[in-house]
């Protein structure tokens, strides 16, 4: 599955690249080689000056601006900019910088021209019409192939991203599964997954309760719980490593590797701390407001996630029956049915308001604050008692530490190709404007669902990239203010889901994994209903 998504990713985004180029080019958007009329000011007499470098002004009118450009601005501007002047020659070089004031349309030629913020032209000096000042032709540098352009920009800059993200990972990953080496050898892990055996063994029947994998698993969705992202993927990545050691079909995904992923793509955190931080930093008055938004989405997502990975697994047996199946699973269906219904009914008929209203100590800011105490201990803590509890059993604490500690290195490298190849796709596919293509088309269905328009890139981004979705959240609640609707929705949808697509090339790619079976459709059903209901939740208490 993921081989057809890769390649569409890059199909799509290089074939809306090139036809949005084709169509620039059709009708000559950036004027090439078309001058552009304007009045060229000197700061002091151009008599006077000696051949070099100097400073001038460009007076832009308005008029003349949008006649060229068919694109209309509002009175006349003015742009300092550098000059090469030559008293031999006819035609001046010249380049200036784009700032916040300087038209959009400029903005966007100096971007598809390659430079960081200078546009490049020349300048002809037509009528003289005061001591300082010229009527002149400006001929900016030909633009063309923009689009093409942000494509091999985007390929190479995410090529080196992913790089980095493995590289940083390196350290967190020695650090906690030698760790996590440390505790294995003493016994703690088998204590802690025997503990939570009767859940686990619902989960992943194909895991015996006191294998690695298991433990490696439980510390993963905890630490994903209490918001500690760093401490989370070396976990995951080791659990998926010992998942592969007992899978059946090398290479293939295992039915508990895709729960496991269903469950990690649900993103259920009991605190969205990016979010939280990035509201307060956009002046929210209450940035934690999104708390019982994020987990109620992020729950919807992991009932999802969990019910449609053991339900579709089922049609991947030869000797399937439906009867059968119902009879076996119908306990299980039944408690996760039975929980969805509780909490729908627990937000609809307001008990949740009137709990926080009789209850000072369930506040939102209490909670969010004894949420904050545990995320802020629980690292330390968890070292302090893995080692510690190795201490007692008498372990070579540091020996164990170093051979856990190797592991890491090794599988973070790993990962190093799958991250590339997936990171580059997105980035592509981003870049040549397929993205905007995705929201034309699915605007008629979010319009029915009551989605805002502008809500869209959140939730179709949010799957592909974490930096692409927390930009546009970012964008969105400085426009549109974070403690509007659409600002706690886009808040809501970032935190109460995941990226489905790094987390499954991340994951898969640690252990070489190419049949990825049901794990996508499986990952894209959690995002699709963490969505849904960040949007159900969201405009039942704040539209």
């Amino acid at each position: 599955m993921l081989n057809y998504i890769w390649v569409a990713l890059l199909l799509l985004g290089i074939g809306a690249a090139l036809t949005s180029d084709i169509i620039t080019e059709s009708e000559n958007k950036f004027r090439n080689n078309i001058p552009f009329n304007a009045i060229i000011s000197f700061n002091e007499n151009p008599d006077e000056l000696r051949d070099g470098e100097h400073n001038v002004n460009i007076l832009v009118s308005a008029v003349d601006f949008n006649k060229f450009y068919n694109n209309p601005i509002k009175g006349n501007f003015i742009v300092p900019a550098e000059i090469i002047f030559k008293r031999s020659s006819v035609s001046h070089s010249f380049n200036f910088k784009v700032s916040t004031e300087t038209h959009g349309l400029w903005k966007e030629m100096t971007e598809a021209s390659g430079g960081e913020d200078d546009l490049f032209g020349s300048i002809k000096f037509k009528d003289r019409i005061s001591e300082k000042s010229f009527k002149s032709e400006i001929l900016f540098e030909t633009i063309s192939f923009n689009k093409m352009k942000d494509v091999t920009n985007s390929a190479l800059d995410y090529a080196g991203t992913a790089v980095t993200i493995a590289l940083g990972l390196i350290g967190i990953m020695a650090l906690w599964l030698g760790v996590m080496k440390v505790a294995e050898e003493a016994g703690l892990i088998k204590i802690i997954a025997n503990s939570l055996k009767p859940i686990t063994k619902r989960l992943f029947p194909e895991i015996p309760a006191d294998h690695p994998a298991m433990s490696s698993m439980i510390m993963n969705i905890s630490a994903n719980m209490l918001g500690l992202g760093n401490a989370a993927t070396p976990f995951g990545l080791k659990a998926m490593e010992e998942m592969e050691k007992i899978n059946q079909n090398k290479g293939t995904a295992s039915n508990s590797m895709v729960t496991f992923l269903a469950i990690n793509t649900a993103g259920l955190t009991l605190i969205p701390a990016t979010a939280i931080a990035v509201r307060a930093a956009s002046g929210s008055s209450n940035p934690a407001i999104i708390i019982g938004t994020t987990i109620f989405g992020a729950f919807c997502a992991t009932c999802a996630g969990i019910a449609s990975a053991k339900i579709i697994e089922k049609f991947y047996l030869e000797s399937w029956s439906f009867s059968n199946w119902f009879k076996k699973n119908i306990k299980f269906f039944g408690i996760i049915t039975v929980l969805i219904l509780a909490v729908i009914l627990f937000f609809t008929t307001g008990l949740a308001s009137k709990l926080f209203e009789d209850n000072s100590f369930l506040t939102a800011d209490g909670f969010k604050s004894f949420i904050e105490v545990i995320s802020t201990l629980a690292i330390p803590f968890l070292i302090i008692i893995f080692i510690g509890y190795g201490v007692l059993k008498k372990i070579k604490v540091y020996e164990v530490f170093i051979e856990g500690a190797k592991d890491g290195f090794n599988i973070a490298v790993k990962i190093i190709p799958y991250l590339v190849a997936m990171l580059i796709a997105i980035g592509i596919f981003r870049a040549g404007g397929a993205m905007e293509w995705l929201i034309f088309i699915l605007k008629p269905i979010t319009n029915f669902i009551g989605m805002p328009p502008e809500a869209l890139p959140m939730a179709l981004m949010r799957p592909l990239s974490g930096s692409g979705s927390l930009g546009i959240m970012s964008e969105n609640l400085a426009v549109y203010g974070p403690d509007s609707f659409l600002g706690v929705l886009v808040s809501t949808i970032y935190g109460s889901t995941e990226t489905t697509f790094y987390v499954l090339a991340v994951y898969f790619g640690a252990v070489n994994i190419k049949s990825t079976r049901h794990a996508v459709p499986v990952g894209l059903i959690a995002d699709v209903c963490g969505i849904l209901g960040a949007l159900f939740i969201v405009r039942f208490l704040f539209s």
